[in-house]
């Protein structure tokens, strides 16, 4: 038995991946190990999605290679999603790296870290059958003891032109609604209080087995399950965002009042070339439907700039709209001209430093509209779930409402009325008293 350390990258999707195969390295009676100094076998489950998160994985390679040096580390290897990307480049080009294990082999990984010869898993993943993790998989969650992500489908069918997560994970797979409520029931059991759902489009859930509501009917299951007080689910595709789901959300009470849905842009001909569908009016009735229908909604989207062909107008545009939509939560990315990607070959590239420029502008007038949204909040009592200390000063403790996600958010800072019963994963009443663009602070209420 062996200690093995982790690094895990990119996106909560990954996260749950990752903590799927510790499980089945505790099961088989290995040793976690938090220190990359003491780990005799060190996996690195990297991010591919796009030339940023990539090379970040490499340089977390190559890090975690100079332990062969100075550590313990005898077994270096590579997992996720850049694997299925760059399987054969990884083991030419980095010879630090001893195996590598694709997003459809994770069932494998305890096989892989026993296996005593080096470089010994050939390409095969093209011919494997697709993996979906389920309720019989072992798992060792990373999040806080209160919070857990739960991940309802894999893959993606949408045919995106500037995302290559279709080619990584495979066409689009949703796990049986008796499995996604089983592992429900059992993290409802060891306490975690918050469920997190996540997919490359929840909102298709259950449509590959023929249930158009299949969120719908799983958010309404998962509010009956005793212990589970916030649910949220996250990356809803626009397009199909239906009625009866967001009915589900408004009346079911423990279904956090909160959506996250990448709208990617406004401009008809960029999202003609994205092939996204819709246009600013379409959008807009849908951002209109949605706070009808679910009073109090706080609607998170990230948009893309600096796509080939964009233009002035069409930034004009897209500045015109958010300033319009008076989105609570706005995340802007700047195109990343992925090789493997449908707009790879698209002309009128858009120059670097024009594209981090508009994204700065996108942004600062997206920091005005959320401080005016928060300003709205001081003085009123609000349940937050409570995180613990805070990572900017031992001073304070920190929560986040029902309306910003873990990890992705703001976060509300408690300078007050914290007692000695108060406990990481209480959901305690807060007056706010003071508002930032993307925090808050407020007083726990006795």
């Amino acid at each position: 038995m062996a200690k093995i350390g982790f690094l895990s990258l990119g996106c909560a999707k990954n996260r749950v991946d990752t903590e799927v195969m510790l499980g089945h390295l505790t099961r088989g009676g290995h040793e976690i190990t938090a220190s990359p100094e003491e780990a005799e076998i060190i996996v690195v489950n990297t991010c591919g999605f796009i030339e940023s998160a990539s090379q970040e994985s490499v340089d977390a390679i190559l890090e975690m290679a100079r332990q062969k040096v100075v550590g313990n580390c005898r077994k270096l290897v590579v997992a996720g999603c850049l694997v299925q990307r760059y399987r054969t480049q990884i083991l030419e080009q980095i010879p630090e790296v001893d195996a590598v294990i694709g997003t459809n082999e994770i069932p494998e990984i305890l096989e892989l870290c026993c296996d005593q010869t080096l470089k010994s898993n050939p390409p095969r993943y093209e011919s494997r059958e697709l993996y979906l993790y389920s309720d019989s998989d072992p798992r060792i969650l990373t999040t806080p003891s209160y919070s857990a992500y739960l991940k309802v489908a894999e893959g993606c069918d949408h045919p995106c032109t500037f995302c290559v997560i279709p080619q990584i994970r495979g066409s689009f797979r949703s796990r049986p609604l008796d499995s996604v409520l089983t592992e429900a029931r059992r993290l409802a059991a060891q306490g975690i209080r918050e469920i997190n759902l996540v997919a490359q489009d929840t909102t298709m859930y259950g449509w590959d087995w023929g249930n158009r509501l299949g969120l719908a009917d799983l958010i309404r299951r998962l509010g009956e399950i005793e212990g589970i007080r916030w649910i949220r689910y996250l990356y809803a595709y626009p397009n199909n965002i239906y009625d009866e789901l967001l009915q589900a959300m408004a009346e079911t009470p423990s279904a956090c009042k909160y959506i996250d849905v990448p709208l990617q842009h406004i401009s008809r001909q960029i999202l003609k070339q994205m092939k996204r569908g819709g246009n600013r009016r379409s959008l807009t009735r849908l951002l209109m439907r949605i706070r009808d229908k679910v009073p109090g909604v706080a609607i998170r989207t990230t948009m893309i700039v600096g796509f080939p062909g964009e233009t002035e107008e069409d930034v004009h545009e897209l500045m015109e709209f958010v300033e319009e939509a008076r989105f609570e939560r706005l995340g802007v990315f700047t195109y990343s001209d992925e090789e493997n990607a449908a707009s790879h070959p698209l002309g009128s590239k858009v120059p670097e430093a024009v594209k981090e420029e508009r994204r700065q502008r996108l942004m600062k007038l997206q920091t005005g509209i959320s401080k005016a949204g928060n300003l709205k909040l001081v003085g009123e009592t609000l349940p937050v779930l409570v995180e613990g200390t805070s990572a900017e000063s031992d001073l304070l403790w920190q929560g986040r409402l029902s309306t910003q996600a873990p990890d992705i958010d703001g976060v509300v800072y408690l300078n007050d009325g914290i007692t000695d019963h108060t406990r990481p994963g209480d959901i305690v009443p807060v007056r706010i008293n003071e508002a930032h663009p993307y925090d808050l602070v407020g007083t726990v209420v006795q």
